[in-house]
């Protein structure tokens, strides 16, 4: 009477289902993600300097302008004529003099953010002095998170230089880094993706020459019994002959000469075409701005914020290189008084710069007419030391 409680749901037949065991993963297609290069200090100097125009000269500009500063000694009582430190800088190794030394720790700042400088010594002042490249560096931390010591590594091979309380035999000078304790942060990883887009541009505008330096249209078949479309042996023909005697550069402007029912429809440059132009200039200014020199004096054209060059060039020197030569020098000088004992400051001697010619000459005429100041006042404007070996 009661069987239907116990009786079992007749089993059916299984639904075959064929279908991938990845269906349930979801397909979505799209424009794609952004392909930017490497921000590592080896692809950013190989993108960025060696392969980019406007970082190479930025780099360069900046580093020989810096390392051409004549530069001063000085302590609180005397600027030296002639001093050790001096005579070390003139000729800090065998290999090079004190501009390529200067020239080669400027440009290692402005690539990586970071510049070692090695000193060869035994007990007093070091007898030579080397840049070290700054992507073979790295920084051992100690416990207290301050250096304990620098390794060198180069293809596999490690050179550790030990830093004690008395002196270091590196100096470590680096750009300063919101969110990293012990490495610099440099004006190429600032600039990195404008300098992608000015290579990508560069790149465009290389294959629109190799590929398509060309009459630009498009060639239009019209049979003589209506027929639109070209035999294959016809169109092979036609696009042999397209190839061989219509593009890359040496073709460039090369007549056509068309047959059997071809037209020619002539057609000019897309706006999206024209637009890489702009694009590729602005990529060029960020790159300018982001090392902090006047597009003008990188031949960058629509940039009208200076009156003229003599302006930019100031702004230059004033804006970029003082501050970098000034915070470079600055920590050589107190890094080299460990060594001597002395306390002694190097900065560049802004009198004998050209570019700030004429500023100087209106501060020095402002300070010598100030009746209310003081000789050793008026000194101290000037960045003089208060008192020279005989004065009385």
């Amino acid at each position: 009477m009661f069987d239907f409680l116990t009786r079992t749901k007749p089993e059916t037949a299984a639904v075959e289902v064929k279908a991938s065991a990845t269906g349930r993963v979801m397909a979505m297609s799209g424009a794609g993600r952004v392909a930017w290069s490497p921000r590592d200090a080896a692809s950013l100097t190989r993108n960025g300097f060696t392969g980019n125009p406007i970082g190479f000269r930025a780099v360069k500009l900046i580093a020989e302008a810096a390392a051409a500063l004549p530069l001063v000694v000085q302590d609180v009582d005397r600027r030296y004529d002639t001093h050790p430190v001096q005579e070390l800088l003139s000729r800090p190794n065998g290999g090079q003099g004190r501009a390529e030394l200067l020239e080669a720790l400027f440009g290692q700042v402005l690539l990586t953010g970071n510049g070692y400088l090695e000193a060869v010594f035994d007990e007093a002042l070091p007898v030579e002095l080397h840049v070290l490249r700054s992507d073979r560096m790295s920084v051992v931390p100690g416990a207290d998170g301050w250096p304990v010591a620098y390794e060198y590594n180069v293809s596999g091979r490690k050179h550790r230089f030990a830093v004690s309380d008395a002196v270091s035999p590196i100096c470590h000078i680096k750009s300063f880094h919101p969110q990293d304790d012990h490495y610099g942060f440099s004006a190429l990883q600032a600039a990195a993706s404008a300098i992608d887009v000015h290579n990508a541009a560069s790149r465009w505008s290389k294959a629109l020459l190799d590929n398509a330096a060309r009459p630009s249209g498009a060639i239009v078949y019209r049979g003589a019994d209506g027929q639109g479309a070209l035999s294959a042996d016809q169109y092979d023909r036609l696009l042999g002959e397209m190839e061989t005697q219509h593009q890359g550069a040496r073709n460039a402007g090369r007549p056509m000469l068309l047959e059997g029912g071809l037209d020619w429809k002539p057609m000019g440059f897309s706006p999206s075409d024209m637009e890489f132009q702009k694009t590729k200039e602005a990529a060029a200014r960020e790159i300018a701005i982001a090392f902090g020199i006047p597009p003008m004096l990188l031949g960058i054209p629509g940039d009208a914020t200076y009156a003229n060059y003599q302006e930019a060039n100031r702004a230059f020197y004033r804006l970029t290189v003082l501050p970098l030569a000034t915070r470079v020098v600055s920590a050589i000088a107190d890094w080299l008084s460990d060594f001597t004992g002395e306390r002694i400051a190097m900065r560049p001697d802004l009198d004998q710069i050209p570019a700030l010619s004429a500023e100087r000459d209106a501060q020095w005429r402002r300070v010598a007419e100030a009746a209310f100041l003081t000789d050793a006042e008026k000194r101290s404007l000037l960045g003089l030391p208060a008192l020279e070996v005989g004065d009385g």
